[in-house]
């Protein structure tokens, strides 16, 4: 799947920026140096494939280059975290004292991963990049992260590096809020509060979000100056993912047996989202005695395991991960071709967490979501409030259309419906 063009056009306010996909014949993407990175950045990206940037990292680029105050909504799988990494780097010095710039993340996946991308094109600079998140040794984190240019951190973990005086962050001058709303659902919003507040008052300040209401923008609005928002938009709506979607009507009995027939179809790598820990590792267990390659990954794991079971996973030792929610969150691997919800999201914010897994920065992909008898009506909201009304009806169900809008004005794109 293509990268849609985009036209940047400024809202009533002077500087906030929606980027409308269209379909009519337009110039190319610009490339990275085109929008001011570094040539060394460009030649590090272009050795990973990448010489076109993505509509989020189009309109970001430029004012985070300039170091003005960046507040960016974008679906998930969107090509945020170059958005940021790019300026940073290109911004940067090596000093080796103690933290230029800070990458708050909700989750250790999250923050591992974005250490990872930020390593591909950090090293032409040779600046140091440090994780910082529980479930590994403090000792040997904290000496990484203190010789460290930029750190990508959790917040508590964080919190506690610097409550012990391991860690300063006084020479930050750059602080990135990666994933914010997910951040203050998962109930860091007083750990981000007292971090910000820590931080040198003329730094920048960068926050990614799927929404920039509610507590997100009120965060922003106290930690933040003169920011330009962006915002990535669909011809019709906002774009809640480019994953096709696919609803399986089944009985609650026959939920591994429809997992089995999905498994055995035609795929890459497979991510199967359960409610539990014990559901995660029985569901592995089961798929294993059946002659899948399947791992599963969840909070109750260590560390070290944790590590392992998306090792083996990225590498397609195992093509298939049964994961909890909380395990899988930020998790971005390129060849994630299809995500099976076995037991259903708590609600759309979940789904669009979950499905986005998939057809991240591009790429295609497909979202199946098992309904239950007991969990029509909990699935069929859901399908409302996304416009998966088509969707829906496919697998022989069926819900009532809302008479309003759904939250935050998101609409899902029309699909056609897809041969069986």
């Amino acid at each position: 799947m293509s990268q849609p063009t985009v036209i940047a056009r400024r809202t009533a306010d002077a500087r906030s920026t929606i980027a409308v996909p269209i379909r009519s014949a337009q110039p190319p993407p610009p490339g990275f140096a085109e929008l001011g990175a570094s040539r060394p950045v460009v030649e590090a990206l272009r050795m990973r494939g990448l010489r076109e940037a993505f509509p989020i990292q189009t309109l970001v680029l430029p004012d985070a280059i300039a170091g003005r105050d960046v507040l960016a909504r974008s679906r998930t799988g969107s090509g945020k975290t170059l958005a940021f990494a790019v300026p940073i780097v290109k911004r940067l010095t090596p000093s080796g004292r103690s933290p230029t710039a800070l990458i708050l993340a909700p989750t250790r996946e999250l923050a591992s991963q974005v250490t990872e991308e930020f390593r591909a094109i950090a090293d032409v600079r040779h600046l140091q990049v440090a994780a910082v998140y529980g479930g590994v040794g403090i000792g040997p984190q904290a000496k990484r992260a203190r010789h460290a240019d930029i750190v990508i951190a959790t917040p508590g973990r964080l919190l506690d590096l610097v409550a012990r005086k391991l860690l300063r962050l006084d020479r930050v001058r750059i602080c990135v809020l990666d994933e914010a709303d997910r951040m203050l659902d998962m109930g860091f919003l007083p750990d981000v509060t007292r971090i910000l507040e820590m931080l040198r008052p003329d730094r920048q300040t960068m926050l990614f979000s799927a929404t920039l209401d509610g507590e997100v923008g009120r965060l922003a609005a106290r930690f933040t100056h003169e920011p330009v928002r962006h915002e990535i938009h669909d011809v019709d709506g906002p774009l809640v993912t480019e994953a096709d979607h696919r609803f399986v009507a089944v009985e609650q009995a026959d939920r591994s047996r429809a997992l089995v027939r999905e498994l055995a179809a035609d795929r890459g790598l497979t991510l199967v989202f359960v409610r539990t820990q014990r559901g995660a590792d029985r569901l592995a267990k089961n798929l294993k005695t059946q002659g899948f390659r399947a791992g599963a990954l969840h909070g109750g794991m260590a560390q070290a395991a944790r590590e392992r079971a998306l090792g083996r996973f990225a590498a397609g030792f195992n093509d298939v991960l049964v994961a909890t929610d909380v395990a899988a969150r930020g998790l971005d691997l390129e060849h994630i071709t299809h995500v099976i919800n076995f037991d259903p999201p708590a609600d759309e914010k979940a789904y669009l967490h979950r499905v986005g897994r998939t057809a991240r920065a591009g790429r295609s992909g497909t979202g199946i979501t098992f309904v239950t008898p007991e969990k029509r009506a909990d699935v069929g909201k859901i399908a409302s409030v996304l416009e998966l009304h088509t969707e829906f009806g496919d697998a022989g169900l069926r819900v009532e259309r809302p008479r309003v809008g759904p939250p935050g004005g998101m609409r899902q794109r029309r699909r056609r419906p897809r041969s069986r």
